[in-house]
């Protein structure tokens, strides 16, 4: 019969020690008791704190940076907002999630909480600009299609307004989740802000800042519903279709055609001040001067070829005034009606001597074709007797 041998005895070194792990060491480990957050993403806007089923201490420590805010949530109800500071988690801190447990004064057990830190500086250098060309009336250019693009800035003012109206139960939220709506938002706003503004086309670059701050003012309210501001907003650049451009510069070239003259002196007076190059300039001058006369010509050319100057009236007719050398006296001024009577009776003959302004010296009357007619018309024949 085979017996159990019994188990080889240790010596007592051998043995190995209990461990003694209080219950309260236990549950330590499983509270939270130091709750803070440090974000080196640039663009959070938004994070949860992660507790893993744990929870909180009594009595924990709440750690909430300069731009930061802590929002308390409890069973899906909005509880307790923390602003910078430190915090002991304690009933007097937390009014609201204290109704909410109906703890009483005494209460020192731990809690359960979802904490959402959100980030409350200011998001710079955010892009905008119109996809799509937006069409407005100028007075000038009539119908125009206009694009436009810049920059704003946006931070959250109302950390649990933005909680509750735009992250919902996102544990990170980012800037690029909310950046397509307010960017649609300015888009929006500008073709109304645009539209209403009738500013001309050629006006606009001088008054983008203005624009800026019309659109921010206007578009204000809507991010204010969630928890938002814009504290700035820019339009770098307004851009025209390029027939718009192309007509501009045509506008800037028949300009510099109407000074050309003073443009080839000033090119022929540059090029006589550098060594060696006074002929050269002279030369560039003149070509210039010659391209853009030919420009102006081609401008003013109509669909069939060059356009036909007007051919102007002629000149009205000069009336002359006559002086008569009679006798070593002059005597006038006639005109040429009063000359044509004195022919007829005998007055003015063919060798009376005449002058009129712009005759060289004194001529015989029939020696002067104007006058010389007074003397072939033959007076009728007189009736018969």
């Amino acid at each position: 019969m085979i017996r159990n041998a019994a188990p080889p005895t240790l010596p007592q070194h051998h043995y190995p020690r209990k461990t003694h792990i209080s219950i309260f060491g236990f549950l330590s480990g499983e509270f939270i008791d130091v709750i803070e957050w440090t974000d080196d993403t640039r663009d959070t806007l938004v994070w949860r704190f992660e507790r893993e089923a744990h929870e909180i201490k009594y009595g924990a420590k709440l750690t909430v940076r300069e731009g930061q805010s802590a929002v308390f949530i409890h069973e899906g109800q909005l509880a307790d907002v923390f602003t910078p500071g430190l915090y002991m988690l304690e009933t007097n801190n937390m009014p609201i999630l204290t109704t909410l447990q109906h703890w009483d004064h005494g209460f020192k057990s731990p809690f359960k909480s979802e904490i959402y830190f959100v980030n409350t500086t200011r998001f710079n250098n955010l892009k905008w600009g119109t996809k799509n060309p937006v069409i407005v009336r100028d007075p000038e250019f009539g119908p125009v299609r206009l694009r436009a693009f810049g920059t704003y800035s946006v931070r959250v003012v109302d950390p649990a307004l933005f909680v509750r109206e735009i992250v919902g139960t996102d544990g990170e939220f980012t800037m690029d989740e909310i950046s397509y709506q307010i960017h649609n938002i300015i888009v929006q706003e500008f073709s109304r802000t645009i539209a209403r503004a009738q500013i001309p086309v050629l006006d606009m670059a001088a008054n983008s800042r203005e624009l800026g701050k019309l659109i921010g003012g206007q578009i204000a309210a809507q991010l204010a519903e969630y928890g938002l501001a814009l504290p700035e907003l820019y339009v770098e650049n307004i851009s025209l279709p390029p027939a718009v451009e192309e007509v501009l510069d045509k506008h800037s070239s028949m300009g510099v055609i109407g000074n050309l003259n003073e443009y080839m002196q000033y090119q022929a007076a540059t090029g006589l001040g550098q060594e060696g190059a006074g002929a050269a300039a002279i030369q560039a001058g003149l070509g210039a001067g010659l391209g853009m006369q030919i420009g102006a010509q081609a401008a003013q050319a109509g669909p069939w070829g060059a356009r036909t100057a007007a051919i102007a009236p002629p000149p009205q007719p000069v009336e002359h005034v006559w002086h008569i050398a009679e006798a070593g006296e002059t005597k006038g001024p006639y005109s040429k009606a009063k000359m044509g009577r004195m022919a007829s009776d005998g007055t003015l003959g063919r060798d009376t001597f005449v002058w009129t302004a712009g005759q060289d010296g004194k001529k015989r009357a029939e020696d002067v074709m104007e006058l010389a007619q007074l003397f072939t018309v033959l007076p009728p024949p007189p009736p018969a007797g």
